[in-house]
């Protein structure tokens, strides 16, 4: 069974793990602290904050930036629910702004559109959150210049992004974003077993933050009410979570950043070997932009059209061949809870033709040629 997605890992890894399970510290030890300032070097921002998720991350950040109750987030149709679900979180609504059918990310061209309308009519966004699909960055330099004309603030929802570039500088610095969040779940490009991360170039945000992943409770003087009864002393100062990251997590994390470039690099050569082969065929890849480097977390081919065979039955004809093909996402719009809320089919066209047509294929740096070339080989048989 060759699976969509896969962890990589090693001796270094393990022994990273057990040394600190060998230590006095499982949790909130040195290896978090470490973790993120190798994160924060690696990105080239000011401050990472370390969470036990991405979906953490999101709510966390969505927090520190003010958003509440009354508030609107708007973020891509094509992403895993917790996009969207960490606004709910607050008590704001949440919108959606259609992608580009190239890449599957936010369309900067429709986003425009609907800043403008949104304008008009009072009811522009808090925050907007533009996701990376499957590694790839959207066009930040447009939306930070959308950004500072309609005067709202940015989350780059990174969790498939991590070792990405954009303009050639790393996705994470925060150029043109407030706040970009990653993932280390086991199938993104590096793993941490679960965990999150968000970094972020304000230190006041970066403080916020750190306060709401650990039950809004300080230690520090200048942020008590009074004066410290002793070394054992902390006050609760504000409304926080259980969302921090263990030190077993941040070693296996800190691990598998030191092997980010070759994973990454790896899944470069994956998928150009996937282009060559599928090349004249009636599938269609992902466009790369020119100035993105993608972190390649997946590798998406959408059916052309037309095309005989439905995406739901070629994922199926793969999976009986012991080939786990996936699709990625549901557009969020589409889920049950959301039409709840008067979301309906027709209001995203682009994303909902994505769906339609999108398949995810295996890929993940122990992914040998032979068995991408099976991929491959089968793809086609069942394509034709």
């Amino acid at each position: 069974m060759i699976p969509y997605g896969k962890q990589s890992i090693d001796q270094q890894d393990i022994d990273a793990v057990i040394n600190v399970l060998k230590s006095d510290w499982l949790t909130q030890g040195p290896k978090v602290p470490e973790f993120e300032q190798a994160v924060a070097d690696y990105t080239g921002c000011k401050h990472a904050i370390a969470v036990n998720s991405a979906t953490s991350a999101l709510h966390i950040a969505c927090l520190a930036l003010g958003v509440k109750h009354g508030d609107s987030v708007w973020t891509s149709p094509i992403s895993f629910v917790a996009s969207s679900n960490c606004a709910l979180y607050c008590g704001a609504r949440v919108d959606f702004v259609d992608i580009e059918s190239s890449t599957g990310n936010m369309c900067v061209i429709e986003l425009e559109r609907k800043l403008v309308h949104a304008k008009k009519t009072g009811q522009l966004p808090k925050v907007i959150i533009p996701v990376h699909l499957a590694g790839q960055s959207c066009n930040m330099k447009r939306i930070h210049e959308l950004s500072l004309e309609y005067a709202f603030s940015i989350i780059e929802d990174a969790s498939h992004a991590i070792g990405a570039k954009y303009q050639g500088d790393p996705i994470g610095n925060c150029t043109y974003s407030d706040i970009t969040v990653f993932s280390f779940h086991p199938v993104k490009i590096i793993t941490s077993a679960e965990g999150g991360m968000a970094t972020t170039n304000d230190s006041s945000l970066a403080r916020k933050m750190q306060l709401l992943r650990s039950h809004g409770i300080t230690t520090v003087d200048t942020e008590m009410t009074e004066p410290s009864h002793g070394p054992w002393y902390y006050q609760q100062v504000s409304l926080g979570y259980n969302y921090r990251m263990t030190d077993l997590h941040a070693a296996l994390g800190l691990s598998q950043l030191q092997k980010i470039d070759t994973f990454v690099a790896k899944r470069h050569q994956l998928a150009s070997l996937y282009n060559d082969l599928l090349n004249d065929t009636l599938v269609t890849p992902l466009n790369q932009a020119n100035d993105t480097y993608s972190a390649y977390h997946l590798f998406v081919v959408q059916l052309k059209i037309p095309c005989k065979i439905k995406h739901h039955k070629l994922v199926t004809q793969l999976r009986e061949k012991n080939i786990i093909g996936h699709v990625h996402y549901i557009p969020i719009h589409l889920q049950p809870f959301y039409q709840e809320m008067g979301f309906k089919l027709g209001d995203f066209p682009n994303a909902e033709s994505y769906y339609q047509c999108a398949v995810s294929l295996p890929l993940f740096p122990n992914l040998t040629e032979i068995e991408l070339e099976h991929i491959c080989s089968t793809l086609k048989k069942l394509l034709n």
